[in-house]
């Protein structure tokens, strides 16, 4: 399966400020020397060195995954800011047929729908996946005025609504798919998927609580040796203290959930909106570090990305 991230950002979309360019801008150039300039090599060696922070950006868009399966299948993982551009690569294509799996309905995670182009489409088949007996009237409550000018009967008339449970297994092209409760105000569902016996989870919006590190029979059997999970890290330590009951996780838990259940691979995801990609990137070293010293580096720790895609 193939992964890729459309959107990362928690709360709210978080667009680049000018100050935030100007100030890389400033960064970069203080680091200049004379020798860096002297060829092409040269200038993308300095280039090629700078701190990744500096060279690019994490992304301000809301929560959207999108996973390719060997059935060649589009699986879109909430539909958050990101799915706008996710949906801009298939305007072109007829026929399409997409799956669209939501943890929860907060508008982080639906905002994205009404601008994702192929549903639209009438040739488009869209199967809408929820836990959520209710998900209908969520998604065109938001299309209806005075919140947005085009409602939902808009959209393609071949949407398929598939009601999902907790622990009970379902299939997308030979991929076996499983989701389950976690904490977050209102609930919050996360995913698993096997294929080829990889096993990939998606938990988004997420406080992690005891109940999560018991060895139930229900915990092991999801998380459990998983290959990649892609875990909600919005805050620091400090920050899960003042808003305990927000429904966020911080770093470090994420890296003892990960080492707990034999995580070989943990992206943190849902970065904090007020974050600059300096500060995500300094709570990336930070977490590394914590790995390093609680495991030995056994759980690989990775920042989520706008346009990253992981292979498994």
């Amino acid at each position: 399966m193939k992964i890729r991230f459309w959107g990362v950002r928690g709360s709210i979309s978080t667009p680049i400020t000018a100050a935030q360019i100007q100030s890389k801008i400033v960064a970069v150039v203080s680091r200049i020397s004379v020798r860096d300039l002297e060829s092409e090599n040269a200038r993308q060696n300095f280039i090629a060195n700078l701190p990744e922070y500096l060279y690019g950006t994490i992304g301000g868009n809301t929560a959207c995954l999108e996973i390719t399966n060997e059935n060649r299948d589009h699986i879109i993982l909430d539909a958050g800011t990101g799915i706008r551009m996710c949906g801009k690569q298939y305007t072109k294509n007829q026929n399409e047929v997409f799956h669209l799996l939501f943890s929860h309905f907060h508008w982080d995670h639906i905002q994205g729908l009404p601008f994702f182009d192929p549903a639209y489409k009438p040739d488009t088949v869209l199967n809408i996946y929820s836990n959520y007996p209710n998900m209908r009237r969520f998604l065109k409550e938001q299309m209806q005025p005075p919140f947005f000018p085009v409602p939902i009967e808009s959209l393609t008339k071949q949407i398929i609504w598939h009601d999902i449970k907790d622990s009970v297994p379902f299939t997308i092209g030979g991929m076996q798919i499983m989701t389950k409760a976690m904490f977050h105000p209102g609930g919050s569902h996360s995913y698993l998927f096997i294929e080829n016996g990889k096993r990939f989870i998606y938990a988004t919006d997420v406080e992690l609580r005891q109940i999560d590190f018991d060895r139930t029979e229900e915990n092991i059997a999801f998380f459990e040796n998983t290959d990649v999970l892609v875990l909600d890290a919005q805050y620091t330590v400090e920050e899960t203290a003042q808003k305990e009951g927000w429904g966020h996780s911080a770093f470090c838990y994420a890296i003892d959930f990960a080492v707990f259940w034999h995580i070989k691979h943990l992206y943190l995801f849902h970065h904090e909106p007020m974050y600059d990609d300096k500060k995500v990137h300094t709570i990336l070293k930070s977490a590394q570090w914590y790995s390093d010293y609680v495991c030995g580096g056994k759980v690989t720790v990775h920042l989520a990305i706008e346009g990253q895609e992981i292979h498994l």
